[in-house]
C-alpha cells in the first residue's frame, strides 16, 4: 500500500473508533503478570486457543516462575506440563532454549527491544510485539494473528496476505498510540462477529465501513430476492 490518504486515515479512525463501542473489553487474552510470563504464553499459543493457554499457565506459571527455572527443567517433564497445547514437544525445547538465552545474555530478564526479542528461539514479530506492548507498554508494531490477517483483508485496510506486509500496512494507516490496543480489537471482533467461516455481516456494526460486508450483504439480498420472485408460467 502506497502513503495512506487522509480519507483512508479518517475511515480507518471510524473504524477503531467502531470497534471500541462495540467491545470495550477489548485486551489481552493471555493472563499473565509479567514479561516472562506473556512470553511464554504466547509461545504456546501456537496452533492452540487462549483459553487452553490460559488453563495450562495456572499450574505452570507456578512451577517454573523464572527463566532460569524453566532453563534448569528436565525436558520430558515440561514436554507433559505443557502437552496438550499441542507441538508441546518443539514448544518446549523452544521455550528451554529461549530461557538458557535470557539465563546466559539479559540476567534472566525479558529484553526490551525487537531486534533481542525476535533473537530468542520461538519468537517472531508478532510474539515480539505482543510482548512489549501488553507487557512493557511499547508500541514498537503491531501484532498480527489470524484474526488481525483475516478482518485487515475483509476491512479493506491491506491488499496482502503476508503478514510482515500487513503490519507495514497497518502501522501506516493505525495512529502509534492506538498500535497495541488495534489488535486486541480485531481480536475480539474475529471471535465475535467477523468469524473466519461465517462473518455475521447482518448484525456487525462495521458494515457501513467494511467493502466485504456489504458485498456479503448485497449478495445475501440478491439471492432473496430471486428466491421471492414468482416463476413463469409457460403457456
Amino acid at each position: 500500500m502506497s502513503s495512506p490518504t487522509a480519507a483512508e486515515r479518517q475511515r480507518t479512525a471510524e473504524i477503531i473508533a467502531e470497534l471500541k463501542r462495540a467491545h470495550p473489553d477489548a485486551k489481552c487474552a493471555l493472563n499473565f503478570s509479567s514479561p516472562l510470563e506473556l512470553l511464554v504464553g504466547t509461545i504456546l499459543s501456537a496452533q492452540c486457543t487462549d483459553e487452553r493457554v490460559n488453563q495450562v499457565t495456572v499450574t505452570l506459571f507456578q512451577k517454573y516462575p523464572t527463566a532460569a527455572d524453566y532453563a534448569n527443567a528436565d525436558p520430558a517433564e515440561l514436554e507433559q506440563d505443557i502437552k496438550s497445547t499441542g507441538f508441546y514437544r518443539n514448544k518446549a525445547k523452544n521455550i528451554q532454549a529461549m530461557a538458557r538465552i535470557l539465563v546466559e545474555r539479559h540476567g534472566g530478564e525479558v529484553p526490551r527491544t525487537m531486534e533481542d526479542l525476535i533473537a530468542l528461539p520461538g519468537v517472531a514479530r508478532k510474539t515480539a510485539n505482543v510482548v512489549l506492548g501488553n507487557a512493557l507498554g511499547i508500541a514498537e508494531g503491531i501484532a498480527v494473528d489470524t484474526h488481525v490477517l483475516r478482518l485487515s483483508a475483509r476491512l479493506g485496510l491491506t491488499a496482502s496476505d503476508d503478514p510482515v506486509k500487513v503490519e507495514q500496512d497497518l502501522m501506516a494507516l493505525v495512529p502509534r498510540d492506538e498500535w497495541i490496543h488495534f489488535s486486541h480489537l480485531l481480536q475480539f471482533h474475529g471471535r465475535r462477529t467477523c468469524q473466519a467461516r461465517r462473518p455475521l455481516c447482518e448484525s456487525c456494526p462495521l458494515v457501513p465501513l467494511c467493502p466485504t460486508g456489504q458485498a456479503n450483504l448485497a449478495l445475501v439480498s440478491s439471492t432473496v430476492a430471486k428466491a421471492a420472485k414468482p416463476a413463469k408460467v409457460k403457456k
